[in-house]
């Protein structure tokens, strides 16, 4: 879509996505979720770039092929999970660290996993579906 004003907003509306997609992720550290909710948001704010500019621009943006993304996130989630049976614990069992007293643990770990999964899936689902049309 060739659209002044659509183009205008997305840049501002993209990056405001984009940032609360973070905040998502970040916030599913101390609640549950975050990971998957935040990767759709992302998801769509890329889906939003790609309708006002091209899926090519889009494509460009990222630098990184959404397969790939998709496939470093499940890695990514894998190994967070692997952590525990390498310390003989029950795959996904949590391990906590508090560098300067901020809580970092492998359940952030598989939140980031999974963000970069959903985000590589959907923007590849969503990429195939807007160059087909």
């Amino acid at each position: 879509m060739n659209s002044i004003i659509l183009g205008a907003a997305a840049r501002f509306v993209v990056a405001l996505m984009l940032t609360f997609s973070i905040y998502l992720l970040i916030r599913g550290h101390n609640a549950p979720g975050g990971g998957f909710v935040g990767g759709l948001v992302a998801a769509a704010a890329l889906f939003l770039h790609a309708i006002a500019n091209d899926v090519a621009a889009t494509r460009k943006m990222l630098r990184v092929d959404p397969h790939v993304i998709a496939a470093l996130g499940i890695a990514v989630a894998i190994a967070a999970g692997l952590i525990a049976a390498f310390a003989s614990e029950p795959f996904l069992t949590g391990f906590w660290m508090f560098p300067g007293g901020l809580p970092l643990g492998t359940p952030l770990m598989f939140d980031a996993g999974v963000y970069l999964a959903v985000v590589g899936a959907v923007t590849t689902l969503v990429f195939a579906l807007e160059e087909d049309a």
